[in-house]
């Protein structure tokens, strides 16, 4: 939770009572305030009780306001760290900016989203997906658009090491193929939002059909993640010159690069001829004993 508490307060925000929504929108507003701030000087700023500001820290999953305070200093900490090695102020994208400054901004944004994403992943959680993987008779892999990419790279590693493994962009052809699914097989979706309806419907038909349902998003009460199984969370922020996932994808990414070492791990066999005999195919060169 520490890796995105930020995040965290600003999903939360449409859910929360007038009260609660002056805090979140404090904190999220400097965040370093609550690094100095005790509880009762917080609630003051805010116009609001004390336990007003106990509760909104509960809320999101915290014990009380001192945790919640130990998480959003450790935030701004490696955010100040982030922006010192790219020598930022912050990493918002002006209109006006440079290009070495666009250059550096998104550098920090993105690798940033790997940190987080790495730093919050819960190795039970990961090790279950990987076991499932390796134990497998089909994995379904489910993306559309820009998580299309991220599931096609996860099919094509998983393929490259023998495992039985398929992705469609074509929603229609997704969702006919995850109602053949049983409780031998794996689908796993990948959707940022948790909310792309085409994604959302092709992982449920899988997951009532028997398949374990691996969700992998960044937000934890999406409907995806409401639908999953297991769920296994990026960290991304988007930048509001967002044209494209970019912060996003490259988060998706680097799980998926994670996963796929643990399943690598847990298969407990050389993957190298594999590797190979589908290396030499791609070059065009003789397979042996073929």
């Amino acid at each position: 939770m520490d890796a995105d508490v930020l995040a965290l307060i600003r999903r939360s925000v449409p859910r929360l009572s007038a009260a609660e929504g002056r805090v979140a929108e404090t904190i999220l507003g400097d965040p370093t305030l609550v690094v100095d701030l005790a509880i009762n000087d917080l609630a003051k700023l805010c116009r609001t009780s004390l336990s007003t500001v106990a509760r909104f820290a509960q809320s999101l999953g915290f014990s009380g306001y001192r945790e919640l305070r130990v998480a959003v200093a450790r935030a701004v900490t490696l955010a100040q760290a982030q922006q010192a090695r790219f020598s930022l102020d912050n990493t918002a994208i002006d209109q006006d900016d440079e290009p070495s400054v666009v250059a550096a901004k998104i550098a920090a944004q993105e690798i940033d989203a790997i940190e987080k994403t790495a730093l919050g992943l819960d190795g039970p959680t990961l090790d279950r997906v990987a076991r499932a993987v390796v134990a497998a008779r089909h994995i379904d892999i489910l993306g559309q658009a820009a998580s299309s990419l991220t599931a096609q790279d996860l099919q094509q590693k998983l393929v490259r090491i023998g495992c039985s493994a398929s992705h469609s962009p074509d929603p229609h052809l997704a969702l006919t193929t995850a109602s053949l699914r049983t409780k031998d097989d794996v689908v796993i979706a990948v959707s940022h939002g948790g909310e792309t309806a085409e994604t959302v419907c092709a992982f449920e038909v899988a997951r009532d059909a028997g398949a374990l349902a691996v969700a992998i998003t960044s937000v934890n009460d999406s409907t995806l993640a409401l639908a999953a199984d297991v769920v296994l969370l990026t960290h991304a922020s988007e930048s509001p010159f967002r044209m494209a996932a970019m912060s996003s994808r490259i988060a998706q990414l680097a799980l998926v690069d994670i996963l796929f070492v643990r399943v690598v791990q847990h298969r407990g066999e050389p993957v190298a001829i594999p590797l190979q005999l589908t290396r030499d195919a791609a070059l065009g060169r003789p397979v042996p004993g073929r």
